[in-house]
């Protein structure tokens, strides 16, 4: 499968801000370590850094069905370096990777919720608990960079198998 990044972002740390929404930047460079100038800190601080959460990852068709439920989510608003436009939600699991030009990013597992999502405006405290439930399993998918460099927006974007299976002999073990 075959898509575009629609849009690449980053938050760097705001005391007293939460790390979303992410603005749009005009290059997105990600390392081993995550994506340059963006600041997550549960995963700085709870997590280490965890490089199995380096760069989070949202397709427009999340943000669709979000909208259909009438959450009117904007991209960024998840907290995302990634959208990608032309991939359904239903092609990303862990190990899939994602080829955007010479980058190469395997999603290692969902996002889940968190009441930082609580700070969208269209969300706060009232909404909050049906904003969360509404994004259990669909906040985006988390994912570690294999091999770090420049992403820009309308880039192509191609998904394949982390291992692709084996051909099948017809034995069995």
């Amino acid at each position: 499968m075959t898509g575009t990044v629609a849009r690449v972002a980053v938050k760097p740390k705001m005391p007293g801000e939460v790390g979303l929404p992410k603005a749009a930047v005009p290059v997105l460079h990600v390392t081993a370590a995550g994506a340059a100038g963006d600041y997550n800190h549960y995963r700085a601080t709870e997590l280490g850094g965890d490089a199995d959460q380096a760069v989070l990852v949202v397709t427009e068709d999340l943000l669709t069905q979000l909208a259909g439920e009438g959450w009117p989510v904007a991209p960024g608003d998840l907290g995302e370096n990634l959208t990608l436009a032309g991939v359904a939600e239903s092609a990303l699991r862990p190990g899939i990777v994602l080829a955007i030009g010479p980058v190469s990013i395997t999603i290692t597992k969902a996002c889940d919720p968190c009441d930082n999502l609580y700070a969208l405006p269209y969300v706060g405290k009232q909404r909050g608990p049906a904003f969360l439930k509404a994004t259990v399993g669909r906040r985006g998918w988390y994912g570690r960079v294999n091999t770090p460099g420049a992403i820009l927006p309308g880039a192509a974007v191609h998904l394949a198998p982390a291992h692709p299976e084996a051909p099948a002999t017809g034995l069995r073990g």
